[in-house]
């Protein structure tokens, strides 16, 4: 191939990684000017919990622990476990529990967004958590995206699904291990 072929062949890789991480990026930097600019409104309750930020930890305990499985089918799905053949099944099992796991989400970020808000004077753990939360929801939306492109992401899919799980493992760690380690569950 020539170099001005591979040149060309760069410039389409490029733009199909780049254009869900801008959007990816777009969208993390919408949350949190939107978490930081709002009125904060109060919620009462989450799905029927008597304490609000119980819920919101055991939910996000449910997303940490889907995403280390989603880590564990993607290792499988792109044969990256020693001894584990190529099942049929992981595939749809690692779409619908990435399903399950924005589902469980989605009420304690609404929560943290509605309710909550970001307010100046935070904490560095409140602040670290809700730049997790941006990025999480950045890179979801940059991995889907990844994933409707011709050729499906090439190494951008991987990026993407680490910083996903990365984001998560931020999450956990500021709000359900400290909720579990200080306030008690």
């Amino acid at each position: 191939m020539s170099t001005a072929g591979r040149a060309r062949e760069y410039g389409r890789v490029a733009f199909r990684v780049w254009l869900p991480v801008v959007a990816g990026t777009g969208v993390a930097v919408v949350l949190g000017v939107f978490a930081r600019e709002h009125e904060p409104v109060r919620v009462l309750s989450i799905a029927g919990f008597v304490h609000l930020q119980a819920a919101k930890a055991w939910l996000t305990c449910g997303v940490a622990a889907l995403a280390v499985l989603q880590l564990l089918l993607a290792l499988a799905l792109y044969q990256r476990l020693p001894r584990v053949p190529a099942w049929p099944w992981i595939g749809p099992a690692h779409r619908w529990t990435g399903r399950l796991a924005l589902l469980l989400s989605l009420p304690v970020a609404v929560h943290c967004l509605y309710s909550i808000g970001l307010q100046g004077d935070t904490q560095p753990r409140v602040l670290i958590h809700a730049v997790c939360g941006c990025v999480f929801y950045g890179a979801f939306v940059a991995k889907m995206l990844l994933l409707s492109r011709p050729g499906g992401g090439g190494w951008g899919l991987p990026v993407a699904g680490g910083v996903v799980f990365a984001a998560i493992a931020g999450l956990w760690l500021s709000s359900a291990l400290w909720f579990f380690t200080t306030v008690g569950g």
